[in-house]
């Protein structure tokens, strides 16, 4: 099944989904019963068997039997895993605890906190109001947000401890920045060097602790860590520019990014913010790390009001939720009969935006990442070997610090959702264990 087919198989099942939803009965068989049971557990895609699209169902089986051992083994609460190759879902499963001390099952329709994976929704968001003409990836932040006129560049001393001065930047922050990571607004829990010191540690900290115009004051008046464009290192990109489109819109990023993205795409359970009545449906984190016994959690907590809504780590999904998300992506910016970017916009998003002049250090983030390029809001893949994980070049991808992690591989026709909430080293096993699960199932 090629992409077309992928995407017609979409558009069956949103169909279908159409027609459950307004109780109209129809005569199904074959591939119309396949989506309605794709429609009956929000699902864009039917139901296929692993060896219709050349995947062995006893090997995808190990998944199951590895994250179960884990669990039994209390290194693991539970993790929901969604697999989708050629238009047909070939493994959907839930394993473990969705709240291991409650004793309540991991369910398929778990709510988990997504982290970074938050980061390309974003993206996206930006990205289409760039195809309406009304922001474009070269503009310079300061024109949005004033806060980033004439930005200083700390020059370090003593080991990084001093900053012996600071000097202009060389030129302007771009909204291309924001999205690849070469603005020099670094996360400060990722260093210890002076700079990172007058940073928030990360997106959830900045989000509970800081208003929105508090937060780009702050990073508005501290020093850039690097020259803009010179160095890909993490930090607060995607947090700026969810605040940008903020103030485009003139509404709030969850209510932007429901109303663009969320909604058309099928997107039901996704948000920044979990409602009364879907809080049981909210995993937790074991209470220990398994391999440091410290305490953990996973910040920021989903039923409670935050104080911004940050683009950089704080939104919430399900594994079908966000399917959808990376089959539009896929689908060159299409699910089913809904568009929600342009085809060049897509290849643009999903080409390597880091040239020669640009230091690389995507492995201080996540070393299952290392020597990967990186696109606009997410990681791609620039070569066959040399990365620590197996796929296709262009495969793109970006997990959440939360245990959360997804990629697409469009050679294989391949989308996986991993969804945990194991927020400590132990998510960098897991993005390691899945990815060799999966692709050691691939038969044809």
């Amino acid at each position: 099944m090629r992409a077309g087919q992928i995407w017609a198989a979409a558009a069956a099942a949103c169909m279908i989904a159409s027609a459950v939803q307004a109780e109209e009965p129809k005569a199904m068989n074959g591939t119309g019963k396949e989506a309605a049971a794709a429609a009956e557990d929000g699902l864009p895609l039917p139901r296929g068997t692993p060896e219709d699209v050349g995947m062995s169902s006893a090997r995808l089986a190990r998944i199951g039997a590895t994250l179960k051992a884990d669990v039994d083994a209390g290194r693991l609460p539970g993790a929901v895993v969604l697999v989708a190759r050629h238009g047909k879902i070939v493994y959907y499963e839930a394993v473990g605890w969705r709240d291991k001390d409650a004793h309540a099952p991991m369910t398929k329709d778990t709510i988990f906190n997504i982290a970074s994976m938050t980061k390309p929704m974003v993206t996206v968001g930006a990205l289409m109001l760039s195809e309406q003409g009304r922001l474009f990836v070269d503009d310079a932040v300061a024109k949005y947000l004033p806060q980033f006129k004439s930005m200083k560049v700390a020059v370090l001393e003593d080991g990084g401890a001093t900053i012996k001065e600071t000097v202009p930047a060389e030129r302007a922050i771009t909204i291309q920045d924001l999205m690849r990571h070469t603005s020099g607004l670094i996360y400060g829990g990722r260093g210890t060097t002076a700079v990172h010191k007058m940073y928030p540690a990360g997106s959830a900290v900045a989000a509970m602790t800081l208003t929105g115009d508090e937060f780009l004051e702050k990073l508005g008046s501290a020093p850039l860590l690097y020259q803009p464009a010179t160095v890909w290192d993490y930090g607060f990109g995607l947090d700026v520019l969810g605040l940008l489109l903020e103030k485009e819109t003139k509404q709030s990023l969850g209510a932007y990014l429901e109303a663009a993205l969320w909604k058309p795409l099928g997107m039901v359970d996704t948000g920044f913010s979990i409602p009364p009545e879907k809080a049981s449906r909210y995993a937790k984190a074991l209470a220990n790390d398994p391999d440091t016994g410290k305490p953990q959690q996973v910040d920021p907590d989903a039923t409670k009001p935050v104080k911004f809504d940050c683009g950089g780590g704080c939104a919430v999904s399900t594994a079908s939720d966000y399917l959808r998300f990376a089959l539009m992506l896929m689908n060159h910016g299409r699910l089913g009969d809904t568009r929600i970017l342009g085809r060049k916009t897509v290849e643009y998003m999903l080409a390597d935006q880091l040239g020669p002049n640009i230091k690389n250090l995507i492995g201080r983030a996540d070393p299952t990442r290392a020597d990967y390029g990186f696109g606009l809001g997410l990681a791609v893949r620039r070569t066959e070997g040399v990365v620590r994980l197996m796929g296709s070049v262009g495969d793109f991808s970006w997990p959440g610090a939360s245990g959360t992690n997804w990629w697409v591989d469009p050679r294989e026709e391949l989308a996986v959702v991993f969804l945990a909430h194991s927020p400590g080293p132990i998510r960098w096993h897991y993005r390691q264990a899945i990815n060799a699960l999966v692709y050691e199932a691939i038969e044809d």
